[in-house]
């Protein structure tokens, strides 16, 4: 018989309960918005590490951050955290011909890690500590960006041309405050006046 790891509920064969496998794809999902809000809100003051600022909450208009938390809450550690899980879940699933996975983003490794949730949770036996630290990563997060999650805002429509010839066409969205956007299928960025405009101009009557 086994039982949920985190709650102890007894499951049909599974690590985690039905509850807790819900929360974890949810956590899984809002890893990278949350990771790209922390960036949002740690903006350096342009002379150096040494000077980097909290652009919320702050006592006084350019308030230090405190250094443990840049050392422990970036997009980088959270990258490196989710990628060893999904080196792990890799090669726990496909032991005997599965390479180290190609070099990819935090949004990438948590949407990989999603699509593989059903076994995760049918058979990996660490499927209880995958969740706990993807919620140390989402609450670390939180202490920067606040409570509750932002929420993206979509934008449109992708309007640049692919390798292909093609108009991209993927969503793009924002974080409230953010000024420079990446195509998350086309990779292409948005970031000057000119990109903006033509989001903006080349959209669809509804979308526009």
């Amino acid at each position: 018989m086994i039982t949920c790891e985190l709650c102890g509920e007894v499951t049909a064969s599974r690590y985690l309960c039905g509850r807790h496998t819900v929360q974890l794809a949810r956590r899984l999902g809002e890893l990278p918005v949350l990771y790209a809000e922390v960036a949002e809100c740690l903006v350096p003051r342009g002379h150096g590490w040494g000077e980097i600022v909290s652009t919320r909450g702050a006592a006084g208009p350019r308030s230090p951050l405190n250094e443990d938390v840049l050392d422990t809450v970036n997009s980088v550690r959270a990258a490196e955290v989710v990628r060893l899980w999904r080196v792990d879940v890799q090669r726990e699933r496909w032991p005997q011909h599965s390479p180290p996975p190609p070099p990819a983003d935090l949004a990438a490794d948590c949407r990989w890690l999603a699509m593989e949730l059903e076994w995760i949770v049918d058979h990996y036996p660490a499927a209880g500590e995958l969740f706990r630290e993807a919620g140390d990563l989402e609450s670390a997060a939180r202490t920067i960006v606040g409570d509750p999650a932002p929420r993206p805002q979509r934008l449109g429509t992708c309007v640049a041309i692919t390798a292909e010839g093609v108009v991209c066409g993927a969503v793009v969205s924002r974080l409230p405050g953010q000024t420079r956007v990446t195509c998350r299928w086309c990779s292409y960025t948005y970031e000057t006046a000119r990109d903006w405009l033509a989001l903006r101009h080349l959209q669809s009557d509804e979308v526009a």
